[in-house]
């Protein structure tokens, strides 16, 4: 089989996104634009990607650049058009580094939600000898070149500015994707003009050039106009997020997710479920997440980098951000509503955390309970542990974060402050309103406040008489 060398178009401006930020970088799903296209690139096992940049070159190849070698893929090679004088103008700067045994296929940054699928259909119409146009009939195809067809073979493409009201009336339009022999390719560029009505350099003007040397010119459907929308404005952006975020629920309700509503649930990452998972609406999943059979997620969630393991109960409103460390709950936890999970937590099953409950850097061991409005930072919790409303573990002295250890079978009052680096020993108390600062031995009640003192001949203070 002939060998494809994808390149990619990410050198545009995108006016119309009134942003500082290069088009390509504008993210969909969590990830930016060019992400989805170079994901795409690496479903075909292109041989070589090449990367055309332009407006905001240096941040759109860092970010492709570290993208790419985190995935364990080799580095694109990059290009840049300086300035930028059209499609063509933009493809001519591959020329040099673009090997001619092959097939390019040509692909658009700014378009993200094509098929892997859809492009190697195109690769396959092309089978190294033909010309292959990736085309799609529209209702309203303004803006878009159209296919101009002699019988069954293409002839030409003519941009919408430069087309006769006939050719406007042509519902079949290029959608930008195109494979072609390497070194037909080559050949056309070289061939390429500006005249025409915006003085730029079309790559559709190869395909004149291809009809004119006996090349046949074939067309190759795309099933749904989805896959060939770009962006070229936030209006646009939105509802491209729509449509993916339609693709990832409806996929994921195929495998037998139960979604609330697929209208509000939101994936930015990787979310992997298990069996007879549940989850309610306006959840929001980022990162790499992994849920278990019988996982239930209330409304209102948002989870990134986290592995729920089965039959635990995410309540409303839980906030778990595991960012690069991760974040793990061990099957049968419930937890929330109102909580929140940070990187480093590793809860055991059956462990219980409640509302308004912040944990962080912290294990916690089988059935271990923190149900209202406490805080535990860099510790380890044992089996059973019962962990009052209002406390927390001091784990900051203002320069270094310490440890605290609770051991198992330990009860902690309510308003407890465990100052850090200090044990609780294994069946012990820590009486409510506890302040404790030194190692405790097993089973005792530790108990460290001031004593309660009662004045009976205390009279409140009262208001002054309005004069």
């Amino acid at each position: 089989m002939t060998a494809v060398d994808v390149v990619v178009m990410a050198a545009g401006k995108g006016t119309r996104m009134k942003s500082r930020t290069a088009k390509v970088l504008h993210r969909l799903g969590g990830k930016p634009l060019v992400g989805h296209v170079m994901d795409t690139a690496q479903a075909l096992h292109a041989r070589r990607t090449i990367v055309i940049t332009g407006h905001g070159a240096e941040e759109v190849e860092a970010w492709v650049r570290q993208s790419e070698q985190a995935a364990g893929h080799n580095a694109p090679d990059f290009v840049r058009q300086e300035p930028q004088l059209g499609t063509g103008h933009a493809v001519q700067q591959v020329v040099p580094v673009l090997p001619d045994d092959g097939i390019a296929l040509i692909l658009n940054g700014d378009v993200p939600l094509v098929r892997p699928e859809t492009l190697q259909a195109l690769v396959d119409k092309c089978a190294g000898e033909r010309l292959a146009l990736l085309t799609i009939e529209m209702a309203d195809p303004t803006g878009y070149g159209r296919i101009v067809r002699q019988g069954e073979a293409v002839q030409a493409i003519v941009e919408h500015k430069d087309a006769t009201h006939a050719q406007r009336a042509i519902r079949e339009v290029y959608t930008g994707f195109m494979a072609v022999p390497a070194k037909k390719l080559k050949a056309w560029l070289a061939r390429l003009t500006n005249d025409n009505a915006q003085k730029e350099y079309y790559l559709t003007d190869i395909v004149q050039f291809a009809v004119q040397d006996g090349c046949e010119v074939v067309a190759s459907p795309a099933l749904e106009q989805v896959e060939v929308d770009g962006v070229n404005s936030p209006v646009q952006l939105a509802d491209l997020e729509r449509a993916y975020q339609r693709r990832r629920a409806r996929a994921l309700m195929e495998q037998g997710v139960r979604l609330a509503d697929p209208a509000r649930f939101d994936v930015r990452g990787k979310l992997t479920c298990g069996q007879d998972v549940e989850i309610d609406v306006n959840c929001v999943f980022e990162g790499e997440v992994v849920l278990g059979d019988n996982v239930r997620i209330g409304p209102n969630c948002v989870i990134a980098n986290a592995k729920i393991a089965a039959n635990v109960v995410l309540q409303a409103y839980t906030h778990i951000e595991g960012e690069n460390v991760g974040v793990e709950i061990g099957e049968g936890a419930l937890i929330g509503p109102f909580a929140r999970l940070r990187p480093g937590a590793s809860l055991g099953p059956e462990v219980h955390i409640g509302n308004f409950v912040e944990v962080k850097n912290s294990t916690m061991a089988r059935g271990a309970k923190a149900n209202h409005l406490a805080y535990l930072g860099d510790a380890a919790v044992g089996e059973r542990v019962n962990y009052g409303a209002g406390s927390i573990t001091a784990n900051y002295d203002g320069a270094n974060k310490h440890r605290t250890v609770i051991e198992a079978d330990v009860h902690v009052g309510s308003n407890c402050v465990l100052v850090a680096p200090v044990k609780v020993a294994q069946g012990g108390t820590v009486g409510a309103g506890s302040v404790v600062t030194r190692d405790t031995d097993p089973g005792v009640l530790t108990v460290a406040r001031g004593k309660q003192v009662s004045i009976t001949s205390w009279t409140r203070p009262k208001k002054a008489a309005k004069k």
